[in-house]
Protein backbone atom coordinates (compact mmCIF):
# COMPACT_ATOMS: atom_id res chain seq x y z
CA UNK A 1 0.00 0.00 0.00
CA UNK A 2 1.24 3.31 -1.22
CA UNK A 3 1.24 6.29 1.57
CA UNK A 4 0.26 9.54 1.35
CA UNK A 5 1.75 12.27 1.20
CA UNK A 6 0.68 15.33 2.82
CA UNK A 7 1.82 19.15 1.71
CA UNK A 8 0.83 22.19 4.00
CA UNK A 9 1.63 25.53 3.51
CA UNK A 10 3.13 27.21 6.54
CA UNK A 11 3.53 31.12 5.37
CA UNK A 12 5.46 33.27 4.12
CA UNK A 13 8.19 35.73 5.99
CA UNK A 14 9.47 39.27 3.97
CA UNK A 15 12.82 39.91 4.36
CA UNK A 16 14.97 42.56 3.01
CA UNK A 17 15.41 40.61 -0.59
CA UNK A 18 12.91 37.75 -0.79
CA UNK A 19 10.49 36.43 0.43
CA UNK A 20 10.54 32.71 2.35
CA UNK A 21 7.79 30.25 2.12
CA UNK A 22 7.55 27.39 4.32
CA UNK A 23 5.61 24.33 3.87
CA UNK A 24 5.47 20.98 6.03
CA UNK A 25 5.94 17.40 4.06
CA UNK A 26 4.57 14.67 5.96
CA UNK A 27 5.21 11.41 4.37
CA UNK A 28 2.79 8.61 6.03
CA UNK A 29 3.68 7.89 9.87
CA UNK A 30 6.82 9.57 8.72
CA UNK A 31 8.85 12.77 11.00
CA UNK A 32 7.32 15.69 9.09
CA UNK A 33 10.18 17.64 6.87
CA UNK A 34 10.45 21.55 6.75
CA UNK A 35 10.76 23.06 3.21
CA UNK A 36 11.85 26.68 3.05
CA UNK A 37 11.62 28.19 -0.33
CA UNK A 38 12.50 32.08 -1.77
CA UNK A 39 11.57 34.44 -4.51
CA UNK A 40 13.84 37.35 -4.75
CA UNK A 41 11.77 40.21 -3.87
CA UNK A 42 12.92 41.73 -7.58
CA UNK A 43 10.50 39.15 -9.46
CA UNK A 44 7.72 40.58 -7.65
CA UNK A 45 8.74 44.35 -7.77
CA UNK A 46 9.14 43.89 -11.93
CA UNK A 47 5.95 42.02 -12.16
CA UNK A 48 7.56 39.07 -13.12
CA UNK A 49 5.13 36.82 -10.49
CA UNK A 50 2.70 38.55 -8.87
CA UNK A 51 2.26 38.03 -4.71
CA UNK A 52 -1.02 35.89 -5.18
CA UNK A 53 1.18 33.49 -7.12
CA UNK A 54 4.12 32.70 -4.64
CA UNK A 55 2.75 30.36 -2.84
CA UNK A 56 1.94 28.46 -5.64
CA UNK A 57 4.56 28.37 -7.29
CA UNK A 58 6.69 27.31 -4.39
CA UNK A 59 4.29 24.13 -3.78
CA UNK A 60 4.78 22.77 -7.80
CA UNK A 61 8.58 23.33 -6.93
CA UNK A 62 7.81 20.98 -3.64
CA UNK A 63 6.27 18.19 -5.26
CA UNK A 64 8.53 17.74 -8.22
CA UNK A 65 11.51 17.68 -5.35
CA UNK A 66 9.59 15.11 -3.88
CA UNK A 67 9.28 13.42 -7.38
CA UNK A 68 12.59 14.02 -8.12
CA UNK A 69 13.77 12.00 -4.94
CA UNK A 70 10.81 9.66 -5.09
CA UNK A 71 9.30 11.28 -2.11
CA UNK A 72 12.25 11.07 0.16
CA UNK A 73 13.69 14.93 0.09
CA UNK A 74 16.83 15.46 0.27
CA UNK A 75 17.17 19.40 -0.68
CA UNK A 76 14.95 21.63 1.41
CA UNK A 77 15.84 24.48 0.43
CA UNK A 78 15.30 26.10 -2.89
CA UNK A 79 15.27 29.14 -4.62
CA UNK A 80 13.15 29.75 -7.30
CA UNK A 81 14.64 30.73 -10.65
CA UNK A 82 13.71 32.69 -13.09
CA UNK A 83 13.04 30.54 -15.61
CA UNK A 84 10.63 28.78 -13.12
CA UNK A 85 8.90 31.59 -12.62
CA UNK A 86 8.48 32.21 -16.07
CA UNK A 87 7.38 28.63 -17.36
CA UNK A 88 4.58 29.49 -14.28
CA UNK A 89 3.94 32.58 -15.79
CA UNK A 90 3.71 30.74 -19.72
CA UNK A 91 0.92 27.70 -17.95
CA UNK A 92 -1.09 30.16 -16.12
CA UNK A 93 -1.58 33.18 -18.49
CA UNK A 94 -4.83 33.38 -20.22
CA UNK A 95 -4.67 32.13 -23.64
CA UNK A 96 -5.73 34.40 -26.33
CA UNK A 97 -8.10 33.02 -29.21
CA UNK A 98 -6.71 34.23 -32.75
CA UNK A 99 -8.96 37.58 -33.36
CA UNK A 100 -10.33 38.20 -29.60
CA UNK A 101 -8.49 41.58 -29.53
CA UNK A 102 -10.59 42.36 -33.20
CA UNK A 103 -14.19 44.12 -32.80
CA UNK A 104 -16.10 44.35 -36.30
CA UNK A 105 -17.02 47.87 -36.89
CA UNK A 106 -20.93 48.41 -37.14
CA UNK A 107 -22.16 49.45 -40.32
CA UNK A 108 -24.13 52.54 -40.27
CA UNK A 109 -27.32 52.47 -42.20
Amino acid sequence: MASSIQIQYVGFKAKASLREYTFMVKNGAEEACEFKLTIANDAFLTHRVRYQDGPDICAHRVQRELDAMNQQPQKTRCAISDTELEEYRSAHSPKTRPGAMYKPLREAY
